[in-house]
């Protein structure tokens, strides 16, 4: 039987990413999209015949199984909670929420209504991320991880929503960081941090020629950026591994690149890739093992770009069924919350400290 799905929000994620996957994938049916702007409405002829709504009274738990919220990152938690409420299960794309206390308003949610709460998290479904993780046992024991994703240009547009820290939560920390923790987890399993040092810069935001090209954003008001395009911090989990993370919009590079380090006591592995949909990209995935001062290529699965967003729908409707989910994607975006939190409260404090004279 297939999960009938309603898609929530007509921006760039649900109509080029999640309504076109929904509607070819045999497991699901979409029933509804609701979205309360009339010209994303207007505009939608994607799924004919799919009915269209200006708010979210229009779904029900007898109509609809699962809705896909894709809202800008500060109505997450709010448009999520309400559905979860009154019964009808979320699946949200990441971030999950914006604070701790948001995750405490969609735990209650859940609670109440019955329904459950997914976390969307395209990265980890990544073949050649499938294919780092299964080296991991024959590194020894883990030490160490570096986890980079690095534009060459890449902000969202000057003026949206992704650029203002009300609405967005915080720039390429939230955005990109979090694809970047959610990695970790899967490959490592979840752990909560026992210390946490960052630094963020902010050289390239508002500045148009950094801008990503192949987003299609609708265009706004220029309004003030405030968020961070570049992200730096060493975080240690509870379990003793290190981790270097680094994340940033726009840089001085050539190409986007994503780098994945995994460093044990008996060897070492590292994936180059370039994950997301921009088309400034290694044209191949390169993964490698050292060991001994030898450098081995491994090979790697090639895929068309976006997989892993079409894979994340494979099996859902099992995932959806197992009550044991439940609260489950809430625990884990708590901590991923928390780590962030500590992230910038480390950042405004290198930051207050470079704006005092040192003591001679």
């Amino acid at each position: 039987m297939s999960v009938r799905a309603a898609v929530v929000g007509l921006g760039w994620a649900g109509r080029e990413l999640w309504l076109p996957r929904l509607s070819e994938h045999a497991d699901f049916d979409v029933v509804a999209v609701v979205d309360p702007a009339p010209t994303a409405r207007a505009a939608l002829d994607a799924a004919p015949g799919v009915p269209v709504h200006q708010t979210l009274d229009a779904l029900t738990p007898g109509a609809v199984d699962l809705a896909v919220v894709a809202v800008p990152n500060h109505l997450h938690a709010e448009v999520a909670a309400r559905l979860l409420g009154r019964g009808i299960s979320a699946f949200l794309e990441k971030p999950v929420c914006l604070t701790r206390d948001e995750a405490d308003t969609l735990a209650a949610a859940e609670r109440a209504g019955g329904a459950t709460l997914l976390a969307g998290s395209a990265a980890p479904h990544r073949a050649d991320v499938a294919a780092l993780a299964r080296l991991l046992p024959e590194l020894g024991r883990i030490r160490h991880v570096d986890l980079s994703w690095v534009r060459a240009r890449g902000i969202p547009q000057a003026g949206g929503w992704f650029t203002q820290r009300s609405k967005a939560g915080g720039g390429v920390l939230f955005d990109l960081g979090w694809h970047l923790l959610d990695t970790l987890a899967a490959l490592l399993g979840p752990a909560r941090f026992t210390q946490v040092v960052g630094v963020t810069s902010n050289d390239f935001v508002g500045t148009g020629a950094w801008s990503a090209a192949w987003r299609q954003d609708e265009p706004t008001a220029a309004d003030h950026a405030d968020v961070e395009d570049t992200a730096r911090g060493f975080l240690v989990r509870d379990d003793g591994v290190s981790v270097g993370l680094s994340a940033g919009w726009a840089s001085h590079e050539a190409r986007d690149v994503t780098r994945i380090q995994v460093v044990g006591s008996a060897a070492t592995a590292e994936l180059r890739c370039t994950f997301g949909f921009s088309p400034n990209r290694h044209p191949h995935s390169r993964l490698t093992l050292t060991r001994e001062g030898t450098t081995t290529s491994l090979p790697v699965p090639d895929e068309p770009i976006g997989t892993e967003y079409r894979r994340q729908l494979d099996g859902l409707a099992d995932i959806l069924a197992d009550p044991g989910r439940r609260g489950r994607a809430v625990d884990e975006a708590r901590t991923t919350v928390r780590v962030i939190e500590d992230f910038y409260a480390s950042a405004r404090c290198a930051h207050e400290q470079t704006a005092v004279p040192a003591h001679q």
